[in-house]
């Protein structure tokens, strides 16, 4: 099997789990096809496997997969993180708009239609105990799991950092989840309608200590 590894599009030799971890993208546009249950099963179970901080296992999954559910979602969260942004204190207004308002991705955050979500058919909520310390690294683990099970089941994904604000918005109580449990990160899934391009690695970033 060979892989393309890089932005010079150098083809390595490899299995098909390094496989999958070097093709996997960021998908911010999406098919209007759904997606089976079972796969989204299956990719949660992915994520179930996950290692966790003494097993906790301390994640909860929250899915939506109702087009119309998503899109107020989408629109809700929008807003509260519009004016998050807005109440940063960023000093220069412009700074704000071109590095918070339009995100590094491109995509610009009042102007794209669904600049949470991305069209995508399924949303993933992921929740952890409000006192788990451990909890970001457990549900990262995790995460990276589903993404790359995802990937090997023909799926899409990109994770969404700027869903934990869902909790500020006023219909967050229709998830139903306990008052003991936070929104850590939410993960999009689908066939994607994109193909990103490759981002240059950092390759100066590891040190030998006993060499």
């Amino acid at each position: 099997m060979e892989t393309i590894v890089a932005k010079e599009r150098v083809k390595v030799k490899t299995n098909e789990t390094l496989g999958k971890i070097y093709e996997r993208r960021a998908i911010r546009k999406y098919k209007e096809i759904p997606v089976d249950k079972n796969l989204i099963g299956m990719i949660i179970d992915a994520g179930r496997m996950a290692p966790s901080a003494i097993n906790m296992q301390p994640w909860k999954f929250y899915v939506l997969t109702n087009k119309n559910t998503i899109k107020a979602f989408s629109k809700e969260i929008g807003k509260v993180t519009s004016a998050h942004f807005l109440r940063s204190g960023v000093k220069n207004i412009i700074k704000t708009a071109t590095s918070a308002i339009r995100l590094s991705h491109g995509i610009d955050f009042l102007k794209t239609k669904d600049p949470i979500f991305h069209g995508a058919p399924v949303v993933i909520f992921i929740t952890a105990p409000k006192d788990n310390e451990w909890a970001a690294l457990d549900i990262g683990m995790c995460s990276q799991n589903i993404m790359l099970a995802a990937k090997s089941l023909g799926l899409d994904t990109c994770p969404i950092g700027l869903a934990k604000y869902v909790g500020r918005t006023k219909i967050y109580s229709s998830l139903g989840i306990p008052e003991t449990e936070c929104v850590n990160l939410s993960i999009i899934v689908g066939y994607g309608d994109e193909t990103p391009k490759i981002h240059k690695r950092n390759k100066d970033n590891v040190t030998f200590i006993d060499r």
